[in-house]
């Protein structure tokens, strides 16, 4: 049966609906799923943090494993990111059977990343938290957590995998719930679990595992409703190698954005110590200006996903004017966050120390330094709304180097060559100067791509229509 929500959502035509008020419904749930999840990860922390005895060594514990989870999360993204915009496109045209075989494709390819990272990450769970620098008064919470994480990596492949091809479908409210069962569950389990059952870390992500059990159930129970435009199909299982490779294709980007924000992470934390002489005051302000980043990428990001099944049908369908209209807005709108957040982060810094209750000491080097290293998120409409757009209009290519661009072409390299003149400064000055470098690549890069894109597509349809009257 189907709830009020579906029928609601039911109605929104991809191809006709006013555009403005098309990214007002499918891109909001989208933002607001994003903000959820960040909440999510902060609330976490700070039930962790409240362990007696051991709150710090465990929230560092935690610190160690969690570009771990982001690795895996990648592999989630790498398909569901990669195949939903396909079956988008597919749609548009009216290929509604080869929408259906990438969706099963991409459930089957999910099932078996997810059992294989099970296996993978039990078996070198004590190597992998060693390799990531856990220190040794952290590494048996982190021990404990991984070895309870990996147990539900099933979970997390079909929550967050297929995810996406509910929201590729119009449905933005539906998905948005997904993510909203999922962190408010966990939230409540995990005084339950951390507190009261005395499982510490263990606790913590046994929460994880049912809250992401329970929001996989949600999304896959989704696809046995018949207002569903993809269905479980037994027949479309086996994975066709030139199809389940487009998936791949196109997901890279997305993946590498994934993969690569847990290895800069490790970079950071790594020059940091060398150049601060262990001042654990600098990790502090880090991860606080790392999380300031994610308050004003993850929105932009849910933007770009949420305007993603507008320009994948849209695309599918030949209607430029749409796609054309929908990217002004999107820009608009991001352009106009951004700018507001780098003038809040250059102008009254300090209230990122407020926000996360720093301590003086670190509350000095945030101060200091977060201008600098801010400096770019202006130009992260481009680089998180923009590069999504090129996603949803199949360009695989294109989306993976401007992914690899901003951080292992940019900030990796600078990260380490910044602080051979400026010592720790440098550090801080590297994520503002790739920042700068990357946007502007990605803006100039979008706008001079977008025409040529769609008059490749123009042709391309025109092509298949003469065809068809040839015949």
């Amino acid at each position: 049966m189907e709830n009020a929500t579906d029928k609601k959502q039911k109605n929104i035509d991809l191809g006709s609906y006013p555009v403005g008020r098309l990214i007002a419904r499918l891109a909001l749930p989208a933002v607001v799923a994003q903000v959820i999840n960040l909440l999510y990860n902060l609330v976490d922390r700070m039930y962790v943090s409240n362990i007696p005895g051991s709150g710090m060594d465990a929230l560092a514990g935690l610190g160690v494993v969690f570009p771990i989870t982001l690795i895996v999360s990648a592999f989630a993204y790498l398909v569901g990111m990669g195949g939903a915009p396909l079956a988008g496109i597919r749609t548009g045209e009216g290929r509604k059977e080869e929408a259906e075989k990438i969706f099963n494709n991409g459930f089957i390819m999910l099932a078996f990343f997810g059992v294989a990272l099970t296996i993978g990450v039990t078996l070198a769970r004590d190597g992998l938290v060693t390799l990531f620098g856990a220190p040794d008064s952290c590494f048996e919470h982190a021990r404990d957590y991984l070895g309870m994480y990996a147990l539900g990596t099933v979970f997390v492949m079909m929550s967050l995998g297929l995810n996406p091809f509910i929201t590729t479908q119009g449905r933005s409210i539906t998905s948005m719930l997904t993510v909203l069962i999922g962190a408010v569950l966990n939230i409540a389990l995990d005084p339950l679990f951390i507190f009261a059952f005395g499982m510490g870390v263990k606790g913590a992500a046994l929460a994880t595992i049912i809250s992401q059990g329970v929001s996989a159930v949600w999304v896959v129970c989704f696809f046995f409703r018949k207002s569903s435009l993809f269905r479980f199909r037994p027949a479309y299982f086996l994975p066709e190698p030139k199809r389940a490779g487009a998936i791949l294709l196109l997901g890279l980007s997305p993946f590498i954005m994934s993969v690569t924000e847990s290895a800069i992470q490790i970079v950071f934390n790594v020059n940091l110590k060398m150049y601060s002489g262990g001042n654990g005051d600098y990790t502090a302000a880090m991860t606080i200006m790392l999380s300031a980043v994610q308050i004003i990428c993850l929105p932009l990001n849910g933007l770009g996903m949420g305007v993603q099944p507008l320009i994948s049908y849209n695309y599918g369908k030949g209607n430029f004017d749409r796609i054309k209209k929908a990217v002004r807005i999107v820009t608009l709108v991001a352009l106009c966050y951004s700018t507001s957040m780098w003038l809040l982060s250059l102008i009254t810094p300090q209230v990122y120390g407020y926000i996360f209750n720093a301590s003086p000491s670190v509350a000095v080097i945030i101060k200091k330094y977060t201008p600098f290293f801010m400096a770019g998120t202006i130009m992260f409409f481009a680089q998180m709304s923009l590069q999504n757009v090129l996603v949803a209009l199949g360009q695989a290519k294109l989306s993976i180097f401007l992914a690899c661009l901003r951080k292992i072409i940019l900030l990796i390299p600078l990260c380490f060559l910044l602080p051979l003149a400026f010592g720790v400064s440098g550090v801080f000055y590297s994520e503002g100067i790739a920042d700068i470098l990357a946007g502007i690549t990605t803006a100039v890069t979008f706008f001079v791509m977008l025409p040529r894109i769609i008059s490749k597509r123009k042709r391309a349809l025109l092509e298949e229509t003469n065809g068809k009257e040839t015949e």
